[in-house]
């Protein structure tokens, strides 16, 4: 039963991310965003580099923003639409 609860989790951050002018991509980017407010939800892949991950999963935590952990950098990158990995992302407000 899990199981299905995670698939469906996936389904809607593949929807989601998939909306170009509703994301940021990277952990550059997000970090930024979540500086100015503008990030409503936060995904970390969890095979990226813990130093980089590491900063967005704090600075979400401290400002009680929802941070979701995705299986692999290129899950990521594919849900976000782009052909080359993504470590972090981000859904604006």
């Amino acid at each position: 039963m899990r199981r299905g609860r995670f698939e469906r989790k996936i389904g809607h951050m593949h929807e989601a991310l998939a909306d170009a002018d509703r994301r940021v991509v990277g952990t550059k980017q997000l970090l930024r965003a979540l500086d100015e407010g503008k990030i409503a939800h936060a995904f970390v892949a969890n095979d990226a580099d813990l130093l980089l991950t590491k900063r967005v999963v704090d600075r979400c935590y401290d400002m009680n923003i929802p941070c979701t952990q995705v299986e692999s950098m290129e899950k990521l990158g594919r849900a976000c639409g782009i052909d080359v990995k993504a470590a972090a992302a981000g859904l604006l407000r």
